[in-house]
């Protein structure tokens, strides 16, 4: 056994026996492999689910010896290429039927660990699902040296959302399914809460004593729906990124994709020319010139793009006049023709900040997720930025239910009644939690500001829309909105990376508000070593150096 994996499984253990010992103090036996294996084949009935359903069943249950922590030389992310050491347990594949003989079943993975902490975590899933979650991964933002909740005695879960990625079909396909749309919207991760319920209380002989979800991106909107959908089912709620105004999103990459077509197109030495430019109008502005805007709401102010304009010939030293309507445009919110869910009449724009964070995959700026290595293409290409990829597939399979509608001549308003009824399903931006508060729910919520993925900005006012609602001061008492700024939209660029779950844990368990959090960037190798740090600022204030080590939080303060 390695130095740094006992080291995390003391961790874990540390954290059983102090803070996360079974919230009731009633000891629970040690899962056998016997009760493990008995439960292949069986069924949980279709009343066991809070909603209309097929009965689930478990295909395979297998005991998992525990394994260590290992890192890939590449991954789409990050965190993705960590795999974290875990400890023996159960795992459990299986399916829930649909009602629809024609829609996909919904599969599900859950992790029973062998000494169970009476606790629970599901976690979100990602882009358009279809992929299995396991469960077994880093939470959301989490230090890579952070021991997983399985790790930590908890069972663990997640799901594909009801439906399977196909080679060759766009990942949207399955909206054209009504069910397989509900499921991908908020049903499916109902149905598997209650069916692992079910597992645990097969497994254990008893029910969770509390219940988290933890979700980026995708996964942070089926979070934050969970709350205003489902507020009785989870104690805890940890959001990340949230793609909370679905359709705004998704008409917005429509338009930030039409945006760049011919001339239009911005190179990488045009993207580049941007963020320096962005840089160099806004950087300092916090006290220090390390790369990184701290206050991008201030910048939006400063950043003046007419300054790039080609005087004479164009090139990659200058934008024509296409390219800074483009950047414009991207900056702009989209105005909505009609009101779609909850009265919601605009997405927010993006930027400025981050537009040349390194691209690879999801990693990235500009070029990851806007621009691209070459121009929008009808249909969209894998060479296009992946915000046309989606948006001009949501168009096509979710609103305009047409694999082949002409995205150049799509208008909101030819298609309203079914763009109000795909944003009531899918858009969480309900700011009514107030029977999430009553049940003693808590929310924690973050935003990377250098997100081209979605609009960080969405997420604000969705925030906001919350404490008009509440009110501000009892929002306080159960929702946290925070901000990383420089972060892409899965942690790269700048410190992103927060001890976010077990504060959210604290705070349901023991009452303890988060206090004191810090963002930390981290090494990707053992021991994950901090190469710099900020403290974790609560929306809207923003981290300003006050004097002392930069790569320090405490030279930094929080400030408006």
């Amino acid at each position: 056994m390695t130095a740094l994996r006992r080291a995390l499984l003391a961790s874990a253990a540390a954290a059983l026996l102090a803070g996360c010992a079974t919230p009731g103090g009633t000891p629970i036996p040690p899962l056998k492999q016997d009760n493990c294996t008995a439960m292949q084949g069986t069924r949980i009935a279709p009343s066991a689910i809070g909603l209309p359903s097929g009965a689930a069943t478990i295909d395979s249950a297998t005991m998992v010896a525990a394994s260590d922590l290992a890192v890939a030389e590449r991954g789409a992310t990050p965190a993705g290429m960590i795999t974290p050491a875990l400890p023996a347990h159960c795992k459990v594949l299986g399916r829930i039927a649909p009602v629809d003989p024609q829609a996909p079943a919904i599969h599900f993975q859950v992790n029973l660990p062998v000494q169970w902490n009476g606790r629970s975590v599901q976690y979100g899933g990602g882009g358009f699902n279809g992929v299995l979650i396991t469960g077994t991964a880093l939470v959301p933002a989490a230090r890579y040296d952070q021991p997983v909740p399985l790790a930590r005695g908890y069972v663990t879960y997640g799901t594909d959302s009801g439906h399977q990625n196909q080679p060759g079909q766009p990942p949207q396909t399955f909206a054209l399914n009504d069910e397989a749309l509900v499921n991908f919207a908020h049903a499916s991760y109902k149905k598997v809460r209650d069916v692992a319920v079910a597992v645990m209380r097969q497994a254990y002989g008893r029910d969770p004593q509390k219940l988290y979800f933890v979700g980026s991106s995708e996964g942070g909107r089926e979070g934050v729906m969970m709350a205003q959908r489902y507020p009785q089912d989870f104690d805890g709620i940890l959001s990340r990124v949230p793609v909370l105004n679905w359709t705004g999103l998704q008409h917005a990459g429509l338009r930030d994709g039409l945006a760049i077509t011919g001339d239009a197109w911005l190179s990488p030495a045009h993207v580049k020319l941007v963020h320096d430019a962005v840089l160099a109008s806004c950087d300092g502005a916090d006290g220090l010139t390390d790369s990184v805007v701290s206050n991008p709401v201030g910048c939006r102010e400063r950043f003046n793009v007419e300054l790039l304009r080609c005087s004479a010939t164009t090139g990659p030293t200058c934008l024509n006049d296409a390219q800074i309507r483009a950047v414009k445009t991207l900056h702009a919110p989209l105005d909505l023709p009609a009101e779609i869910a909850h009265g919601v009449r605009q997405y927010p724009g993006r930027g400025p900040s981050g537009e040349n964070t390194r691209s690879f995959g999801p990693t990235g700026g500009w070029q990851s997720w806007w621009t691209g290595t070459q121009a929008p293409a009808f249909p969209p290409v894998q060479a296009n930025g992946i915000a046309w990829f989606y948006g001009a597939g949501a168009i096509q399979y979710f609103y305009a239910r047409n694999p082949q509608a002409d995205l150049r001549s799509y208008r909101i308003q030819d298609h309203l009644p079914r763009v109000r009824e795909v944003s009531a399903l899918m858009d969480a931006t309900n700011p009514d939690l107030s029977a999430f508060q009553a049940r003693g729910g808590k929310l924690i919520l973050l935003e990377n500001m250098a997100d081209y993925a979605q609009s960080p900005y969405a997420g604000i006012a969705y925030f906001q829309s919350v404490q008009q609602r509440l009110g501000a001061d009892n929002v306080r008492r159960f929702a946290r909105l925070y901000t990383a700024p420089g972060v892409d939209h899965v942690g790269t660029g700048a410190p992103g990376n927060a001890e976010l779950f077990p504060a959210l844990v604290d705070w349901v368990e023991q009452g303890r508000e988060p206090a004191g959090l810090q963002l930390v960037e981290q090494e990707g190798r053992p021991p994950f070593a901090v190469t710099r740090a900020r403290p974790l600022c609560e929306w809207p204030t923003w981290p300003r150096y006050k004097g002392g080590d930069p790569n320090a939080a405490a030279s930094f303060e929080c400030t408006r």
